[in-house]
């Protein structure tokens, strides 16, 4: 059996099982969901819906299945029985024990939606990403990223340096392919196969799962672009409408992430629209045929997947802590009125009021005007501008100028 690598969820998780009646933990498809609930509650009845007699007991006699599988009890792959939540909310409403039900689904939207219809205030909902360089590298960090000099003063006593970051960038953060012995291309190969005959036909009526293919590889050639639905349909051959769709279910299945734009009514000439990343640069790597380190490090996307993975980590360190990063980060783009040419910031973390600005760069000499677009965020009222960061390559961390510091990714 494989070596089981600490999450740093694991106290999250914990703690919501004592306060909560369910837990719910979604995350795209093999991101080690059923393998962390065996190993926090290994005494445990667990049960997966991707056996077809349980799922098709579930759904045909679902009080006799409740009755049969008292809690407390782990139940994976539930987005596939959702008329079974009802049971589990009267089941949850008829005892006052917590931790009743420790449930495990690869379909974040549509399990949150039905989590919070039917389960709402009885169920946590945590997200389980892959792997993050700090559970990679046996770092037991655990304070979500924000720039910052108490921040980095923490972070310094535990990080680890990598040997060699585009290592870890290549590889993605799956668990199942952390194992030397495993064929990289192999083991993605088998997993579009299986995402797409699984969740993509069962979240949509996508009958033509080549063309989705396709519009995958469209999509991870894109990774950190600003969204053109027009420009992709023209690629894979379908209008734009297919596109939005077929997006949602990229979305909805924790393949990819769509950040907002920061909009302010000051911002006025601000881009409305969102950017795309893939939540895992292996998995993205593997679609583009970036077959090695050296070609990704080299290559022309090596910027697009630096900025990728940075942006996947910083998710993370949230998603790890229980937190819903959803709610505030944004990046900007746009003009303000003083001026012709066109500002960017990578990403903008708000926390209380607050807005840190985040540069990332792929150079291992960061200078101070990489982030002269800083300046936007103190023209908006209501909000102060924190301490910004470039996170790059640079072998140490340092001062660019008196609010803004150069980060190695690995501070993340």
């Amino acid at each position: 059996r494989m070596v089981y690598i600490h999450r740093q969820i694991e106290d999250v998780v914990c703690k919501a099982a004592q306060s909560f009646k369910a837990v719910l933990i979604t995350g795209a498809r093999q991101t080690g969901k059923s393998t962390l609930l065996r190993e926090l509650f290994p005494e445990r009845k667990q049960l997966s819906f991707d056996d077809l007699f349980l799922e098709e007991q579930a759904k045909e006699n679902p009080e006799m299945f409740m009755m049969l599988h008292e809690p407390p009890v782990i139940m994976d792959e539930v987005q596939r029985v959702p008329d079974l939540f009802r049971y589990l909310k009267l089941h949850c409403d008829g005892s006052e024990a917590k931790g009743q039900f420790l449930l495990s689904g690869s379909q974040p939207f549509s399990l949150m939606r039905l989590a919070s219809e039917s389960l709402a205030g009885r169920v946590a909902v945590l997200e389980l990403s892959t792997l993050s360089l700090r559970e990679l590298t046996g770092d037991s960090f655990s304070a979500p990223f924000v720039p910052g000099l108490d921040y980095l003063r923490e972070r310094q006593k535990t990080v680890v340096k990598p040997k060699n970051i585009w290592e870890y960038i290549h590889r993605g953060g799956y668990p199942g392919v952390q194992d030397a012995t495993v064929d990289w291309q192999m083991y993605f190969s088998s997993y579009v196969k299986t995402y797409l005959e699984r969740d993509v036909r069962e979240l949509s009526a996508v009958q033509d799962l080549d063309a989705f293919r396709k519009f995958m590889i469209a999509c991870a050639a894109r990774t950190g672009e600003i969204l053109n639905y027009s420009n992709i349909a023209g690629e894979i051959g379908k209008d734009a409408d297919t596109v939005k769709r077929w997006l949602s279910i990229l979305e909805a299945s924790g393949i990819i992430y769509l950040l907002e734009p920061y909009t302010s009514s000051v911002l006025k000439r601000a881009i409305k629209t969102p950017k795309l990343y893939f939540r895992d640069t292996g998995l993205a790597a593997y679609l583009t045929r970036w077959l090695t380190v050296e070609t990704l490090a080299n290559g022309a996307m090596s910027g697009a997947f630096f900025e990728t993975f940075v942006i996947s980590e910083i998710l993370k360190s949230y998603a790890n802590r229980g937190l819903d990063y959803r709610y505030f980060v944004s990046y900007y783009r746009g003009r303000d009125l003083k001026s012709t040419t066109e500002s960017e910031i990578d990403f903008i973390i708000e926390e209380n009021g607050i807005l840190y600005p985040v540069e990332i760069k792929q150079s291992s000499k960061p200078k101070a005007d990489m982030t002269a677009a800083f300046q936007l965020l103190d023209t908006i009222p209501e909000k102060k501008r924190g301490m910004g960061a470039v996170v790059c390559l640079c072998p140490e961390p340092g001062v660019l100028r008196e609010n803004v510091l150069a980060l190695p990714v690995w501070y993340i």
